[in-house]
């Protein structure tokens, strides 16, 4: 199996760190990797304000163009030692999709790889972001009504970013599916999602689309279990549903956080 991380951030994250890029291709390469995606946040469709407090969601429009420069000059720079994909996470967000349809009918033909995640949900007349902090969830909860509102919201916004037309350049991976349970150990769900999940794979294998099994869910404190977990996994592989790890590394020694321990249960 070619070992693949397709989900890795940058320098160009507000909320990340300032490792450089060179230094990410060089852990990649010493642990073994031989192909990586670099999927920075991207911009937030125009007109949508990042409703978490420290407003650091994703790059902005101005920064897309020297990100996407320096990912293609690292990509000729390594060409012989591994093979590096120029990305975005591009995260779906409803209500924007005309938005969301402009941007990659800009960007996308610039960009080798994809994933196509959510975080933000809609509720009445505003926006939340999911995974932002375990204040802002339980302050969620109040509003939503309960844990399982909140869960109901982000499953069926998933179901949604499946069959929005985006247009030709649509990421054909879907992030982290199950970053709902990012605060699970804290705020546990009482009710079950199998059959709402079953559901997701069977409109992800009909799509064809492929699934980021993320490894940073394990070193979440209040998570410990990978984006999706084990049985999910399982489900997909019998689904024959593509499966690309991800780090989704926001600093260098994030790099490789969780293979083992799905390559071991996957």
């Amino acid at each position: 199996m070619l070992k693949k991380d397709g989900h890795i951030h940058t320098s160009f994250c507000p909320h990340g760190t300032k490792d450089v890029l060179a230094d990410y291709i060089e852990k990649a390469i010493s642990l073994g990797f031989k192909e990586i995606t670099f999927t920075e946040h991207a911009p937030l469709p125009a007109g949508f304000v990042d409703t978490t407090p420290t407003k650091d969601s994703s790059m902005s429009l101005e920064k897309l163009p020297y990100y996407i420069a320096e990912v293609e000059a690292a990509k000729d720079s390594y060409k012989e030692k591994i093979k590096v994909n120029v990305g975005l996470e591009l995260d779906y967000i409803e209500g924007y999709e005309k938005e969301i349809r402009s941007f990659l009918s800009i960007w996308g033909e610039k960009l080798d790889d994809g994933i196509l995640s959510v975080h933000f949900l809609k509720h009445e007349n505003g926006y939340d972001c999911v995974d932002y902090s375990p204040d802002l969830f339980a302050e969620m909860i109040q509003r939503y009504g309960s844990v399982e509102a909140i869960y109901d919201c982000y499953f069926k916004t998933v179901e949604k970013s499946l069959t929005a037309d985006l247009g030709p350049f649509k990421p054909k991976r879907i992030g982290h599916i199950t970053l709902v349970h990012k605060f699970q150990k804290k705020f546990p769900v009482m009710k079950e999602y199998h059959h709402t999940i079953s559901a997701l794979l069977a409109n992800i294998k009909q799509q064809n689309y492929e699934l980021d099994y993320n490894g940073a869910g394990i070193n979440k404190p209040l998570c410990k279990e990978p984006y999706p977990p084990n049985w999910i996994i399982q489900e997909a592989k019998h689904l024959d549903i593509p499966l690309i790890y991800g780090s989704d590394a926001h600093q260098v020694k994030d790099l490789g956080q969780g293979w083992d321990q799905m390559l071991g249960n996957g």
